[in-house]
């Protein structure tokens, strides 16, 4: 629990935070502690700006003001695009981004190298927010949620022959991530909030893909709001459907994989 974290040994530990518009989440790794990982979460304001929120946590968060021996910032965002490494030229970063995204004021176009991967994660963050955060902690890293979850999965995929279909399931989303072999095919994000919607553009997508139903794999993690539903239909069409262990926060723990 993060209430018995001693944070007067702060500076060895590794926090992450996690910003959606939804709320904040936090890990607190602590390698001297078997690896254990600590996580916390803070509602936010709708009414106010991510960085008027981000704010007012550092207000009532009084551990935040800790040092930490590094800091990660997992923005959870659907605007976010990846080209292979061998195309990435720094200066086309924000070239690239918005002839997928419109543009938005304030916002500042960041970008993560997977080399395992060999891609490169393009995605936005609000300027305001990250001349905030920068001026916390000086060792700050920005990262995409999708960049820790393409590095997990990769990894995991791995395992075995078979295809495999990753779902990060949101509370307004899907994000879903396909490999062969630890290849990456596709990582897209497609808004829905209904069960039905996801499991409308899981079918899809494996479809499309010309996964097969008997022998490939779906792997579910993320904001399972009615897990038993979602088994069944998709066992209806899917052989092998499997909820991931840990179910949530897999992203907080991940982002270790990115260092």
């Amino acid at each position: 629990m993060i209430e018995t974290t001693d944070f007067s040994k702060s500076e060895q530990y590794t926090l992450s935070i996690r910003l959606s518009t939804d709320g904040f989440s936090f890990s607190v790794f602590n390698p001297l502690n078997d690896g254990n990982f600590f996580f916390y979460e803070h509602d936010v304001n709708k009414s106010l700006s991510l960085t008027a929120n981000l704010k007012q946590t550092f207000r009532d968060v009084e551990w935040l003001k800790h040092p930490f021996r590094r800091v990660n910032v997992i923005m959870a965002d659907k605007r976010f695009t990846f080209i292979p490494l061998e195309f990435f030229e720094d200066e086309q970063a924000e070239t690239v981004f918005y002839h997928n995204h419109p543009r938005k004021e304030n916002e500042t176009v960041q970008y993560n190298i997977l080399q395992k991967n060999n891609i490169v994660v393009l995605f936005g963050m609000d300027k305001s927010t990250c001349t905030f955060l920068n001026e916390q902690y000086p060792n700050i890293k920005f990262y995409s949620q999708t960049s820790p979850l393409i590095e997990f999965f990769a990894t995991k995929s791995r395992l075995g022959n078979s295809r495999k279909m990753y779902a990060h399931l949101c509370k307004d989303a899907v994000n879903i991530y396909t490999y062969e072999c630890g290849r990456l095919l596709l990582a897209n994000s497609f808004a829905c909030k209904e069960i039905n919607d996801q499991i409308y553009y899981l079918l899809y997508i494996w479809k499309q893909l010309g996964m097969e139903q008997e022998r490939d794999e779906l792997h579910l993690t993320g904001y399972l709001s009615d897990k038993n539903q979602l088994l069944s239909e998709l066992r209806k069409f899917i052989r092998q459907v499997f909820i991931m262990n840990p179910a949530t926060n897999i992203d907080l723990q991940a982002i270790n994989l990115c260092e």
